[in-house]
């Protein structure tokens, strides 16, 4: 039986997979074993969240901090699930409780960023509406008119930001993880994030500023023409943590230059210490993965992804980064030459962002996945097989199980003409004509010398009083059947249609009405019809009858002409 730390990382394997049920029951099981363990009711709970089964997720975030109240990462996961319930101001709240215990924690930190985002969109409507307003236009001098905002102006890597989210306002999600993006929006909404006064709080000073605000507020307004030029702020000292996530992008950019000079050992080198130093960034991990798939490193990969995806889930990272991390996944899997498992990961991509050229991976692996299996059934022993039973129930009369026989048949050996004919003759007696006449066609496409297909075809245009088209048809399978098998049944079908032309011939109403159906809906009459020449010949033929005999001299026109003799629209005697 396994033990409870196994079945932990069944889990884990479970929930990184994205099977959250499978991971929700043996975290179930894991606790049964170890009832005091809090980090499994801390997984559980993540898993519960992840299914959007918040509710659950909360009961278990509540008995982590129970058992575990000196926890942070319970305070999390109580706030997440707090979250997901959209009781943000109890989320806040937890988040909060975290960060007492644990003041730098990312996770904490952005949970609280992401409770506080919430409740602004939520108590102040009409700014909100409006976001991406506030990037527009003159954003340099409103900063530099607001004495708590201008000193971000000497702040390079913001004003990139600041940059990018006025050419791109779809770029604005990606940068909301930096808190002074956050106060930047706050401050031109001139909303309160704390303190009084409808900005921001002294705890939110950006840095210290060279002259205090009272002072920059006296100076009078500058002309429109020469803007007022902002303060020159002292540089701010970076905290431990801003160092290493700093750090850890220099790292990650090292990585990613030796990763296009092919370097790779340099690269998974730099990578990891990135990694090292900040463990949140999960674009680190996928940017790895791509070196290890380049190194032909496949099942590195996809456990690199996996963990991608995991710790992505955890800090509710972009889902364009998930979906990149899922189809990596699914680029391993289909250079290993395991369809199935490609396919279910470009799926679980997809449904986490669209891209063409992931739906195009798919669509080129599911075909590939259908001729894969269509290959895999082909069997011409079981064919043979297929096709007997199909006879056997052809001569009991029941056609619709030749016909279930006869398919399985085609779908064993589809080459083979034989079960193409046979199936034909069964549809004919369940008068299923459509479909009879396109196996006779498709096998004669196979073997244009099956004598049986042509009487097969004769047949049905009979049924179908395309007598002409019967005539012809019955002439190619005589001149085919060199041995004269079929003549009996030959001659009578052209008896039979040579009848029915006669009948088509007698002068009443119904003869001739009857005619002109079929006329209707004989698309080669029809063009017939519709040919200028052949209409200025039968003009001829009206005031001039003899003129027939030049024209019947054409081989061309004859032919014509004894289609629409034999159709009953040009009548003689």
């Amino acid at each position: 039986m396994a033990t409870a730390d196994e079945l932990k990382q069944i889990g884990n394997q479970q929930f990184s997979a994205g099977q959250y049920d499978e991971a929700v029951e043996t975290f179930g099981k894991a606790i049964e074993l170890a009832p005091e363990n809090h980090v499994l009711y801390s997984n559980r709970s993540a898993a519960y969240a992840s299914a959007k089964k918040y509710t659950e997720a909360l009961a278990d975030a509540e008995k982590t901090v129970e058992v575990k109240p000196d926890w942070p990462k319970g305070y999390g996961r109580k706030g997440a699930a707090l979250y997901g319930l959209d009781r943000l101001e109890d989320a806040r709240e937890a988040f909060n409780a975290g960060l007492a215990l644990d003041p730098n924690n990312a996770q904490l930190r952005k949970g609280l960023d992401d409770a506080e985002r919430a409740l602004l969109k939520r108590d102040h409507p009409e700014g909100v509406r409006g976001i991406h307003d506030i990037f527009s236009g003159d954003i340099v001098g409103k900063m530099a008119q607001n004495p708590k905002l201008a000193p971000y102006l000497a702040q390079p890597d913001l004003m990139d930001k600041v940059r990018a989210i006025q050419q791109d306002p779809s770029v604005l999600n990606q940068h909301m993880q930096d808190p002074r993006i956050m106060n930047l929006m706050m401050g031109l909404l001139g909303v309160s994030m704390g303190g009084e006064g409808g900005g921001f709080g002294d705890d939110d000073q950006p840095m210290d500023q060279d002259s205090p605000p009272a002072a920059a507020s006296r100076s009078p307004p500058a002309a429109k023409s020469a803007p007022a030029k902002p303060p020159t702020p002292e540089p701010t000292e970076l905290t431990e943590e801003e160092q290493r996530k700093q750090e850890a992008l220099a790292e990650k950019d090292l990585g990613n230059q030796c990763y296009k000079k092919r370097q790779f050992a340099d690269a998974l080198a730099h990578y990891d210490k990135a990694w090292e130093l900040d463990s949140t960034n999960v674009t680190i991990l996928t940017n790895k993965a791509a070196v290890q798939f380049e190194q032909g490193e496949y099942d590195a990969c996809i456990a690199t992804c996996e963990e991608a995806v995991a710790v992505g889930r955890d800090h509710r990272t972009d889902y364009k980064v998930i979906a990149k991390a899922f189809a990596r996944i699914g680029n391993a899997y289909s250079k290993k030459e395991d369809l199935p498992n490609a396919i279910r990961y470009y799926q679980k991509s997809l449904t986490e962002h669209r891209t063409p050229d992931t739906l195009n991976k798919l669509k080129a692996l599911e075909k590939a996945q259908r001729e894969a299996e269509r290959q895999a059934y082909l069997s011409p022993e079981l064919a043979e097989k297929a096709r007997e039973a199909g006879n056997a129930a052809f001569k009991e009369q029941n056609y619709a199980e030749a016909v279930k026989q006869y398919t399985e048949a085609i779908a064993r050996a589809p080459e083979d003409p034989r079960s193409y004919s046979n199936r034909s003759a069964a549809y004919t007696k369940l008068m299923a004509f459509p479909e009879a006449y396109k196996d006779c066609e498709t096998c004669l496409a196979l073997d244009p010398k099956f004598v049986k297909a042509y009487v097969r075809k004769a047949n049905l245009e009979f049924f179908k009083k395309e007598y002409t088209k019967c005539l012809e048809t019955c002439q190619m399978a005589r001149d085919l059947d060199t041995e004269g098998r079929h003549t009996h049944e030959l001659d009578q079908q052209t008896m039979k249609c040579y009848q029915a032309l006669n009948d088509a011939q007698s002068d009443t109403p119904e003869a001739r009405q009857e005619a002109m159906r079929r006329a209707a809906s004989d698309p080669e009459i029809q063009s017939i019809m519709a040919d200028p020449i052949m209409q200025q010949i039968l003009q001829q033929m009206q005031s001039n009858p003899q003129a027939v005999r030049e024209h019947m001299k054409n081989p061309t026109v004859s032919a014509k002409i004894n289609k629409l003799i034999n159709a009953g629209i040009i009548r003689v005697g």
